[in-house]
């Protein structure tokens, strides 16, 4: 049985901040009072200013496990309340209120032993991929032997999410398609568009082996997926889905 994880109001030390892409910086946090994270969960992030005015927002992270290390990849929301004082003003040393760990149904943890090994279908969104890496890290830490892929439909080449991570697991034991919507790498064999359905039947595994499918991003994009997915013959509750907005 899964050991549940108490949700609480922790205190985070920022330890490293740099940039992931044009527009979003990775966060590192030491969270002394972290009781760890399952693949997939999220926190609030809340800021307080002067006056005493709250600011509360979600952010999904991209690290798991047991550990007091917590990491952020937060894109930046020019007209946001948090994400621009989190991708540009935050230095090491400063702190952070956060709550957390969060979700239950948006997880993913390695099979029990002797379990039958269903499929695992990532499709992410731009920063939807987050959660969606953090599951795929997991997968290959565990050394589990589920059949795993990740659709990433993302801008252009600098938009890349957890470039070298993902080349890396690309590598070892996970299946990578790449989608390019507005500019395509050099050579790329395919012209720069949003993701169709064909293009999703033809990278995602087929309903008839039952995958889990985890679909993480902007909500139109997730929405139009998950109904492609169900009208294709994925069963409904097969599907978790993640939406995100302003921030």
């Amino acid at each position: 049985m899964r050991r549940r994880r108490a949700a609480a109001w922790h205190v985070a030390t920022i330890v490293e901040s740099r940039p992931e892409t044009t527009t979003a910086r990775r966060i590192v946090l030491d969270v002394p009072t972290w009781p760890g994270n399952e693949a997939g969960s999220h926190l609030d992030v809340r800021l307080t200013a002067p006056d005493g005015y709250q600011a509360t927002r979600s952010y999904s992270i991209a690290s798991s496990g047991d550990g007091t290390r917590v990491e952020l990849a937060v894109d930046e929301l020019p007209d946001g309340e948090v994400s621009p004082f989190l991708v540009h003003d935050l230095r090491p040393g400063d702190q952070l209120e956060l709550h957390g760990p969060l979700g239950a149904f948006f997880v993913w943890t390695p099979p029990v032993e002797n379990a039958s090994l269903r499929p695992v279908q990532l499709i992410a969104g731009g920063s939807g991929v987050v959660p969606l890496f953090a599951m795929a890290a997991a997968h290959a830490a565990a050394g589990d032997a589920t059949e795993f892929r990740l659709l990433y439909s993302v801008r252009t080449p600098d938009d890349v999410f957890f470039r070298d991570e993902l080349a890396a697991l690309a590598a070892a034991s996970l299946r990578l398609d790449l989608v390019y919507t507005r500019r395509t790498p050099i050579g790329w064999p395919a012209p720069a568009g949003r993701v169709t359905r064909a293009v999703l039947n033809a990278a995602a595994v087929p309903a008839a082996s039952r995958p889990l499918v985890y679909v993480c991003g902007p909500t139109p994009f997730v929405e139009t997926v998950a109904s492609w997915l169900v009208e294709d013959g994925h069963a409904p509750g097969h599907v978790r889905t993640e939406r995100f907005g302003g921030s």
